[in-house]
């Protein structure tokens, strides 16, 4: 009697097992292609043919086109049918829905995980008027009591090393690639199955809550696939063919879309406001502009400063990264034409960057046509933009002075302050000599070879009240692109409170212009003018201040500079004395 039921028991398990694996949702694979055009094309030709044919990314380039879903034993029949005819190849087999990620043909679809369809009416006829087939009555699945747990039965090591053997090498390097992401496998990615790659399994495995073997079965390699492919599942990429950029690149549609062109740029900005943009780059050109695109790049506000970067004579990359994004830069000449992509993703979300990375490189393709010249040239103009996007601005700007050949500057301590860099002119960065904040100035030397064009020599004149002076300064930080000169006259030659080392100035100034060098009608250097601070009072607009040469001497001693003297005692006509301003007066900026 005992037997008996035992008997009964396993004929229920094995019915039972049967059920399911017949109702098991599966595809029929008939072909993996390499890139995604040609995956493309074959999916076109397929579908000319047969039904239901599908198209799913799986990863590393390669692209598995399949029939289906359908049902198991449905599966099977079309596997028979279609190879008996040699409608497929003969080597397509039955693979579960696990493994494929996201879907590109057709084009929009997406089928997983909404269960099987019916197989095409040509075979369902074929089989239903089979002399030999007979139609078993449906029995209903019997619901588990509340004292029974439905298992899946999982392989054993020897049946998961058979199962591992028919694994192609593309697939061995795909696992590798997950355990790597997974953060177990830092080996070389060669498909082989070594000690380490081994290790590397059981950590998984121990992670996932599986029995620590070594050897991933079927279900195993499925789950750690699926995770690996589940950062990418909310991005909505979708192969985009951009007809006038001549691109076509899988972009992630669900995050952002597509704005305009404008030359060389096709700009795919967030949706929702965020850091997230991705960018096309097409245009006519040779190396030189590929090299000139290059600089350019480098000083939009998307690409930041920090990050490697490489050219050689035909490519460049860029990698910058600050607190908030990164960016990465792909772009190439090829046949008199300069194509590539920027990619800009949040600093927070590196898993997902760097699969989204790898899925672009990976589908990029060219193909015909590029960006006019003068595409998008009735978009709004701007100085802060370059072919729509924003160039990067630095924090601060103000006005300093050469105080010798090799380009020592003179600036306000104002603006040195936390600069994670500081640079003359916007090209060339300096470092910090000397930074004296009781006297508010600071001494710059710079880290690369300069000759400027001139520099400031110091006045051996004794100054005069009520004489004449005038600041050279960058009023507007830039804007205009050079130093501009504001007239005036010396005040007093101490401060309000009687202040030794400061001189007061009448005249109208702007905050960019602090940190010029404050001359005299000789052309010899006064002192160099300070930010206005109010200090609890509230004075006349043209009221400002000076710090004198002999405490500029001072901090240059300090800083191992000699500043020079003027011996000149004659007036300077003003066109000269501004010509000679201008030469000695930089730009100085920090940038964050």
């Amino acid at each position: 009697m005992l037997k008996r039921f035992w008997l009964m028991i396993f004929m229920c398990c094995l019915w039972v097992g049967s059920a399911q694996a017949q109702n098991e949702v599966v595809f029929v694979q008939i072909e993996a292609k390499r890139n995604l055009a040609e995956a493309l094309e074959s999916a076109k030709q397929y579908s000319s043919t047969i039904p239901d044919v599908n198209g799913f990314r799986l990863g590393r380039g390669w692209y598995a086109l399949t029939l289906g879903p359908y049902r198991r034993d449905d599966a099977v029949r079309v596997l028979e049918v279609y190879q008996s005819e040699n409608v497929i190849p003969r080597d397509s087999f039955i693979t579960q829905t696990s493994i494929f990620g996201q879907q590109f043909w057709p084009v929009g679809a997406n089928i997983l995980g909404r269960g099987a369809v019916p197989i095409p009416d040509a075979i369902a006829g074929d089989r239903s008027t089979d002399a030999n087939v007979v139609e078993a009555p449906e029995t209903p699945t019997p619901e588990p009591s509340q004292n029974q747990t439905l298992q899946i039965v999982d392989e054993t090591p020897r049946e998961a090393r058979a199962s591992e053997r028919l694994l192609n090498n593309e697939q061995r390097r795909e696992l590798q690639i997950a355990l790597r992401w997974a953060g177990v496998y830092d080996n070389s990615i060669d498909g082989l199955f070594g000690a380490g790659t081994r290790r590397s399994m059981a950590a998984w495995q121990e992670q996932n809550g599986y029995e620590a073997t070594g050897i991933l079965t079927t279900l195993q390699r499925d789950d750690l696939i699926k995770q690996y492919n589940a950062v990418l599942e909310q991005l909505g990429l979708q192969l985009v063919r951009d007809e006038k950029a001549g691109i076509a690149i899988e972009i992630p549609l669900n995050v952002v879309g597509f704005k305009t062109h404008i030359a060389p740029f096709a700009q795919y900005p967030s949706k929702e406001d965020g850091p997230e943009n991705v960018i096309l780059i097409s245009q006519e050109g040779d190396q030189t502009t590929l090299f000139g695109l290059y600089d350019i790049l480098q000083t939009l506000d998307i690409v930041p400063s920090e990050g490697p970067r490489t050219r050689n004579d035909a490519s460049f990359s860029i990698t910058g990264q600050n607190d908030d994004i990164v960016t990465e830069v792909r772009a190439s000449l090829s046949g008199g034409e300069i194509k590539g992509f920027i990619l800009v993703w949040p600093i927070d979300d590196e898993q997902r960057r760097k699969r989204l990375l790898a899925e672009m490189e990976s589908s990029f393709q060219r193909i015909t046509g590029v960006l006019p010249a003068d595409a998008g040239l009735n978009e709004v103009q701007s100085i802060d933009l370059v072919s729509g996007l924003e160039v990067r601005k630095p924090r601060m700007s103000r006005s300093g002075f050469f105080v010798d050949q090799v380009g020592s500057v003179v600036t306000t301590s104002e603006v040195v302050q936390s600069c994670s860099r500081l640079t003359l002119d916007t090209d060339t960065e300096a470092e910090i000599a000397v930074l004296d904040t009781d006297s508010g100035i600071a001494v710059l030397r710079p880290k690369q070879d300069l000759a400027p064009i001139g520099f400031g020599r110091f006045s051996a004149q004794p100054p005069r009240l009520q004489s004449e002076v005038a600041v050279a300064g960058y009023s507007f930080e830039g804007v205009l692109g050079a130093p501009s000169m504001t007239f005036g006259t010396l005040s007093d030659l101490r401060g309000l409170s009687g202040e030794a080392g400061l001189s007061r100035l009448a005249l109208g100034v702007l905050p960019g212009d602090a940190g010029g060098p404050v001359l005299d009608s000789t052309g010899g250097v006064l002192g160099m003018l300070l930010p206005r601070t109010s200090q609890g009072r509230t004075l006349p607009d043209e009221v400002n201040f000076a710090a004198n040469g002999d405490v500029i001497a001072r901090l240059l001693a300090e800083a191992g500079v000699t500043g020079a003297t003027s011996d000149n005692k004659s007036f300077v006509d003003p066109v000269d004395l501004t010509g000679s301003a201008q030469d000695m007066t930089v730009l100085v900026s920090c940038w964050d």
